[in-house]
């Protein structure tokens, strides 16, 4: 490891008989570090979501029980298991957190479920990524969630610590830096660039 130089604190001399007002310090790494998994992030995002995407999901069944009233059935008849009905249920829950998630990326890199813990979906340049990308993102994490969330647990293993998601997509999810407050602790009067 090599050693810089940097000025000491006036008047104090640094013990290894270098002239006073210099010290000596490990030269920074020439590597990055590696970066965080977030898992536990994620899962707090994806807990705060949940109450959302519920919500949506009531208002699908509502429509789709309304829809399955009005075709002819009887008002106690219950749709069955693993009908064409349920199926469409089933499709128009994913359709609508998709709308949900990838919207939300789009306005603004975060779902409700990710502002509070400062996280945001970005591309590999930092910016904000097409649609295209986004639905190919809630998809492929769709598929990691029927794997049991395998596709989560994944970036513990993954050298850039992205998710089956992040890596199909070409994004990944950062945590965001706090604003910064004035001194009399209101907020800066323009957002940071």
């Amino acid at each position: 490891v090599g050693l810089r130089e940097f000025p000491s604190p006036k008047g104090k001399g640094n013990g290894l008989g270098r002239p006073v007002g210099t010290r000596l310090y490990p030269a920074p790494m020439s590597h990055p570090p590696r970066p965080r998994a977030l898992i536990g992030w994620r899962l707090l995002a994806l807990l705060y979501d949940a109450l959302p995407v519920v919500a949506l999901w009531l208002a699908v069944a509502a429509v789709a029980t309304l829809g399955f009233h009005l075709a002819g059935h009887a008002t106690r008849e219950n749709i069955a298991p693993f009908s064409g009905w349920q199926w469409a249920i089933w499709l128009a829950c994913w359709l609508v957190t998709g709308l949900y998630a990838t919207l939300s990326w789009r306005r603004g890199g975060q779902t409700l479920g990710m502002r509070p813990w400062r996280l945001k979906v970005v591309d590999a340049a930092g910016g904000r990524p097409p649609a295209r990308v986004l639905w190919l993102r809630y998809a492929v994490a769709s598929v990691s969630v029927l794997a049991g969330g395998l596709g989560l647990w994944w970036a513990w293993l993954d050298r850039d610590r992205l998710t089956w998601h992040d890596r199909a997509s070409r994004t990944r999810l950062v945590r965001v830096a706090r604003l910064s407050r004035s001194d009399d602790g209101t907020a800066p009067a323009t957002p940071p660039s």
